[in-house]
């Protein structure tokens, strides 16, 4: 969704059920505010490399299976 504003982001996500992986802490707040759906995990990485990000997203797979799985859990911060 390139190029899309936050709040088109959050309403897709919902509506398709699906869970928005991010660096963007403005969906933290919105989180917060609104809860879910959607689902949020939060990358707490700042400026890295893709590798890096993909290195930190498969060594959370555990963690990351077991939030989604988890019906009352709206946000996931990563590390």
């Amino acid at each position: 969704m390139h190029g899309a504003s936050d709040e088109q982001v959050w309403d897709y996500a919902g509506n398709e059920g699906l869970v928005i992986l991010t660096k963007d802490w403005d969906f933290q707040a919105r989180s917060i505010f609104r809860g879910a759906p959607p689902k949020v995990i939060l990358l707490r990485l700042g400026n890295c490399t893709t590798s890096l990000a993909e290195a930190t997203i498969r060594n959370s797979l555990e963690a990351i299976t077991a939030f989604e799985a988890d019906e009352t859990a709206a946000m996931l911060l990563v590390p």
